[in-house]
């Protein structure tokens, strides 16, 4: 499908989840682990007493909005996601996230260089993202433990970044339509 057929949205092969208040869209080839690092990430959320919840398996739809990027799953398999060797799951979900990691596995039996570029980001539908690489080989746990440091790191960089409130975020999962400042006009922008 092409973006102007989406209304404006572009169709991804990814998994995406929200965890605390971050939205974290998982990329990756087929196979790489994205739905068990989702898996993994929601099980980590759970466990440390904040909020953690599906936004889409394997077919996300993402556009830019004021300068951030917008994640919605397929509304039809809301909160479904495949486990392997247990098939579909139902867990907890919302309709959409402000995303502000991109995490990217690799093939299976590849590897991420050890270090990451200097400026490891990532560029999704105009919208830079700070990206994180994951070798599919570690383990779902493991690697959801790395993600959970980035975006502790991520919030202690600046805890303001977003500029989303908790009503704004509330504002997205009911109405489905952002109503968010311009990104230029946030505290320390």
């Amino acid at each position: 499908m092409t973006e102007a057929a989406l209304g404006g949205k572009t169709s991804l092969h990814a998994t995406a989840v929200i965890h605390g208040e971050i939205g974290v869209l998982i990329l990756g080839p087929s196979g790489s682990g994205k739905s068990a690092l989702a898996l993994a990430l929601m099980a980590h959320a759970s466990a440390s007493g904040v909020f953690g919840a599906l936004i889409g398996d394997d077919r996300i739809f993402v556009r830019k909005a004021h300068g951030r990027l917008i994640a919605r799953g397929v509304g039809n398999m809301a909160g479904i996601i495949e486990r392997r060797a247990a098939g579909l799951i139902t867990v907890r979900h919302e309709p959409a996230t402000v995303v502000r990691l991109a995490v990217e596995l690799c093939e299976r039996g590849r590897r991420w260089p050890r270090m990451p570029d200097d400026d490891n980001c990532l560029l999704v539908s105009e919208v830079t993202l700070p990206h994180l690489a994951l070798d599919s080989g570690r383990s779902a746990c493991d690697q959801a433990l790395v993600v959970h440091e980035r975006l502790a790191a991520l919030a202690a960089e600046s805890p303001t970044a977003s500029g989303i409130s908790l009503e704004h975020s509330a504002a997205v999962h009911k109405s489905g339509d952002p109503k968010f400042p311009p990104a230029q006009s946030r505290a320390g922008a």
